[in-house]
């Protein structure tokens, strides 16, 4: 799964507490027992960051497919999925920063 969901930026006050609740994902609903974004991993970005829609935050997410379902539950309707073009664009940004920043750390440590 290579996600990413589009969230009004007022929101970011209700989303940063979401993400970061229950790290271990033990006060989930057992059938999605032990999950939770701290243990999947996330980013969120400012739509200003990527050269998108200034009003918005786009939350990546990658993972198991198994964990869309808990993510749509978690996000109820403040969030929605990206249009696959956006999808697509705002993820090869995210792998291009990444991997930028491999090779400079790869540059400072030779």
């Amino acid at each position: 799964m290579r996600v990413v969901f589009e969230i009004p930026i007022a929101k970011k006050s209700v989303l940063m507490p979401l993400l970061e609740a229950d790290p271990y994902g033990e006060q989930s609903p057992a059938q999605y027992a032990k999950m939770s974004f701290a243990r999947n991993g996330y980013k969120v970005k400012d739509g200003a960051q990527l050269d998108e829609d200034r009003e918005k935050l786009y939350l990546v997410l990658r993972g198991p497919d198994e964990f869309l379902p808990f993510a749509k539950m978690k996000l109820g309707d403040m969030a929605v999925l990206c249009k696959p073009e956006v999808n697509d664009r705002i993820m090869k940004k995210i792998e291009d920063e990444e991997s930028g920043a491999e090779q400079g750390m790869g540059a400072i440590f030779g």
